[in-house]
């Protein structure tokens, strides 16, 4: 019970710090034998699709698509397609009212893949941009994405994904915000050792001819679709100066619901990315995959429960301090959890308690996102988050 007690622990550990303090040191180290790279800042600029796909978005998308048709590009290299599928409101009437973009509707809502597939036939140019329509991207997004396709190893660039967080922020948006911060910093680390693997639906491209169809039950698209390519022996880069902004999650029970569903997508995606998860393809990525989503996506949240409750038997059964000390540390850990739920349900904004809550949410989550993958409760179809 001792061995898998720490070795439990230290899994939790490496995961969720372990992993970003040994790849800070690996970048140190690299840096130290390879300079950076550097871009030619006068080359000529390939031609870039936007696809947005929206799904019952009046209130927002007049604004996203002024957003996307003011970036910092060429007017003649830059086309907009916005795929509105299924929407019951006014996306499609609103977004009507702008001719410099192709809208393309239909009202089965078959899934956001069902609709990229659709909308590939009518993608003509180098690179596809993919966005979501309730973020807004910094006007030099574009141009800081296509520089890294100067080299011939990348396959696809992500974008940062950045949290709008107010000081009277709750525990769902204080949370997301840190969480998101701690990622990007990881993501940037991944690419600078060799690649990321995956990326966000708020902001990534691709090259248009390394796309490849994924199953169109898939859930969380955005990252099949870039690993696919990594499966391919391309980079995926990633550019923090090439931004989405959204507001966090309205709530920590909307925050769950996306969380839940990117954990089922998670347990699917493992199932299917058999060629990252082999170490005789591509080593480094498989290291970087296993250590960044795997661990995450699979036996963590069950080792948290496993470690607590092991923990407190061995307790009861050695008198080592260190064993109590240990013990003593989750259990205030879960009191701030359990303290920043109940004042979160009173709206009192006390930030101490936001991490611990929000950890204990993600990883909740992750648990219900398996059981529900398993019972095959989950729809591929996007599922609109209400933001604040």
């Amino acid at each position: 019970m001792i061995i898998i007690f720490w070795v439990s622990l230290f899994l939790i550990i490496y995961t969720f710090v372990g992993y970003g303090l040994l790849l800070f040191i690996l970048v140190r180290i690299k840096r130290f034998f390879k300079k950076t790279s550097s871009f030619d800042l006068d080359q000529v600029l390939p031609g870039v699709t936007v696809l947005v796909a929206a799904y019952n978005e009046e209130d927002l998308i007049e604004e996203k698509i002024k957003n996307t048709l003011e970036l910092d590009y060429p007017k003649e290299k830059l086309h907009v397609i916005l795929i509105t599928d299924g929407s019951s409101d006014r996306t499609v009437e609103r977004a009507s009212n702008w001719k410099d973009i192709l809208l393309l509707h239909e009202d089965i809502r078959a899934g956001k893949m069902a609709a990229i597939k659709r909308a590939m036939p009518f993608i003509k140019t180098e690179i596809i941009v993919f966005t979501d329509a309730n973020t807004f991207l910094n006007k030099a997004a574009l141009k800081e994405l296509v520089k890294h396709y100067q080299n011939k190893k990348v396959g696809a660039v992500a974008g940062e994904k950045r949290i709008l967080v107010q000081e009277s922020a709750d525990a769902s948006s204080a949370g997301e915000g840190f969480y998101w911060k701690y990622e990007s910093a990881l993501k940037k680390w991944d690419y600078e050792l060799y690649s990321n693997v995956g990326a966000a639906g708020e902001l990534f491209s691709i090259r248009t001819s390394l796309y490849e169809p994924v199953e169109s039950d898939t859930i969380i698209d955005d990252h099949m679709i870039a690993m696919r390519i990594a499966e391919k022996g391309y980079i995926i880069a990633y550019e923090a100066a090439a931004y989405a902004m959204e507001t966090a999650s309205a709530n920590t029970a909307e925050e769950l619901k996306r969380k839940i569903r990117i954990a089922a997508g998670g347990i699917q995606s493992i199932g299917r990315l058999k060629k990252a998860a082999n170490p005789f393809n591509y080593p480094i990525l498989t290291f970087q995959y296993i250590s960044h989503r795997v661990l995450r996506w699979t036996i963590t949240p069950f080792l948290l429960i496993l470690v607590f409750l092991l923990n407190g038997w061995i307790c009861f059964n050695n008198p080592q301090m260190i064993y109590k000390v240990l013990f003593g540390g989750q259990v205030v850990f879960y009191l701030l959890s359990l303290l920043g739920l109940f004042f979160e349900s009173r709206q009192i904004r006390v930030k101490a308690f936001f991490v611990p809550y929000y950890f204990c949410v993600m990883n909740y989550a992750v648990i219900a996102g398996i059981v529900r993958f398993f019972k095959k409760n989950q729809s591929a179809a996007w599922e609109k988050s209400k933001r604040k």
